[in-house]
């Protein structure tokens, strides 16, 4: 470590310091034309793949890394257990996989706006009915059906509207009495950080570098990967 810290004071003590405040974007609160968001864009891929991505632009989310609401929400999005959305989709035989989250990049968050993404990876048939309209009422025994009952919701049967009125019913709920849900996917984050396999150092010091400047000095070795707070309001 002495020898380590030879280096870095040899090699960077002669940058010069500015002074300079860190650049902050958060007053361009609106980035996107987000009107324009409402449109279907079809776009022919190389390989034979039928795949459907709805993306969301939310406010910034930076600041809630305590909490991690994009990572609860996708945690329940992403399930794929009994009542799940990948679950409904397998056995219309629709879907493959289903994933969504944000990237935590530069791009996807950042004090301008955050990113959320849903993407369905389609068969053949799921490709025929993603966006084919007809009204039936449909009972979703949602994840984690011991916390939450069974909710009956009308729908379009079709692969978007399935992930909409998904996404609905988890807004309806909202998650004031779901800290039980919030406690587990902490607990499975701190087994992965105490347990994870040793990182290239390289790629370990590149990542505390970026951490240093998102976190408080406190959390720069947590901040990317633990869950600190349950906090429904956020």
């Amino acid at each position: 470590l002495d020898t380590l810290e030879k280096w870095v004071t040899e090699i960077f003590s002669e940058i010069p310091n500015n002074g300079l405040p860190k650049p902050f974007f958060g007053h361009l609160t609106q980035p996107f034309d987000t009107p324009e968001f409402h449109k279907l864009y079809r776009v022919i891929p190389i390989r034979k793949v039928h795949s459907l991505t709805i993306t969301w632009a939310l406010p910034p989310q930076e600041q809630h890394y305590r909490v991690k609401p994009l990572h609860y929400i996708s945690w329940l999005v992403g399930h794929e257990g009994k009542g799940s959305v990948l679950s409904f989709l397998r056995k219309k035989f629709w879907a493959l996989a289903l994933y969504g989250g944000n990237g935590e990049t530069g791009f996807e968050q950042n004090s301008t706006y955050s990113i959320f993404s849903i993407s369905v990876t389609l068969t053949d048939e799921g490709y025929k009915h993603f966006y084919e309209v007809w009204f039936p009422a449909v009972c979703f025994s949602c994840c984690f059906p011991d916390v939450w009952k069974n909710e009956c919701v009308p729908f379009c049967l079709q692969v978007a509207h399935v992930v909409f009125q998904y996404v609905k019913m988890l807004q309806k709920q909202g998650p004031d009495q779901r800290q039980v849900i919030w406690e587990e996917i902490q607990k499975i984050e701190a087994n992965e950080f105490h347990y994870q396999e040793q990182t290239d150092p390289v790629d370990y010091v590149e990542n505390l570098c970026e951490n240093m400047q998102l976190f408080k000095k406190e959390d720069f070795l947590t901040g990317d990967q633990l869950l600190f707070e349950y906090r429904p309001e956020v």
